[in-house]
């Protein structure tokens, strides 16, 4: 058994998204991004489908150019292969759950060229 907290130990960065996982299972991985008002997470995409929770705050969410804005406790999936990016429109805690075969470094990645 494997326990996490979406609420404890919250950092933010001042500039870009914080990218922190929470678990590990052999099923998947659950990664919180920690979102301050207009942080942005670039256009990217992901091979695997995944499925994107807003835990706290309220994030602009664009798919294939349209925008949707996603408040507390919403939920969304994409396929793989999707492109998407992320605006904050306030503060906000993005539950990100990820395909075991995904990679947490990956979602680094992104946030670092965002």
């Amino acid at each position: 058994m494997k326990t996490a907290s979406l609420i404890n130990n919250i950092q933010y960065h001042e500039t870009r998204p914080t990218i922190q996982v929470l678990l590990d299972t052999e099923n998947g991985k659950e990664i919180r991004i920690a979102f301050k008002k207009g942080q942005v997470m670039k256009e990217h995409k992901t091979p695997f489908a995944i499925v994107v929770e807003i835990f706290e705050g309220s994030i602009d969410f664009g798919v294939n150019g349209k925008v949707h804005n996603l408040n507390r406790g919403d939920l969304i999936s994409l396929s793989g292969d999707v492109p998407h990016d992320l605006t904050a429109v306030k503060d906000s805690i993005v539950r990100l759950s990820l395909n075991k075969g995904d990679s947490a470094k990956r979602v680094k990645d992104v946030v670092k060229d965002s």
